[in-house]
């Protein structure tokens, strides 16, 4: 009769307690899967003030993506802008840095061909002076047009990102 009265109460494969078979959360695998229970959600009518909150909170979330995604795209174009000006800025300034090197250069080639060319050791001395003094005056202009140059170059290039950081913060505000 003991048996009788298990067999009635057993439950079909398909239940959550048949998916458990020594009571301790091992579960059972009829046919290497888990049968998970199927639960019902009670339908609920959602009060109009919940869904209206919730609208809200999603249009502004869509408009602070919005503003965000602008400002980002903002902020690039002033990343590439800002780019492109230094990388001109440092073409120019490389530029002027290899014209002042073959300046240099030829001076330097110039002056040891004269300076062969001296029949005393005082005439030796006054060209070295004389080549010393204009060397001098080369390098004090070369200094003064880097030194612009490199304000110059770095005005420009800063000047996308003064002027664009200020609308990216307003787009975002």
């Amino acid at each position: 009769m003991l048996e009788a009265t298990i067999k009635q109460k057993a439950k079909p494969a398909g239940s959550l307690s048949a998916a458990f078979e020594d009571g301790i959360g091992s579960p059972r695998l009829d046919s290497g899967h888990v049968e998970a229970p199927r639960l019902e959600l009670p339908k609920i009518e959602v009060p109009a003030a919940f869904r209206e909150l919730a609208e809200k909170g999603v249009s502004q979330a869509k408009e602070s993506y919005d503003k965000l995604k602008a400002a980002a795209d903002e902020a690039t174009d002033v990343l590439e802008t800002t780019y492109v000006s230094a990388s001109k800025g440092a073409t120019e300034y490389g530029l002027r840095m290899i014209e002042a090197a073959r300046v240099n250069t030829s001076a330097a080639f110039d002056f040891a061909a004269v300076l062969m060319g001296a029949k005393s050791v005082s005439e030796m001395i006054e060209l070295s002076t004389q080549h010393a003094r204009e060397q001098f005056e080369t390098l004090s202009e070369q200094t003064k047009e880097f030194t612009a140059l490199a304000q110059k170059v770095a005005t420009e290039a800063s000047e996308p990102i003064k002027s664009g950081v200020g609308k990216v913060l307003n787009k975002v505000r």
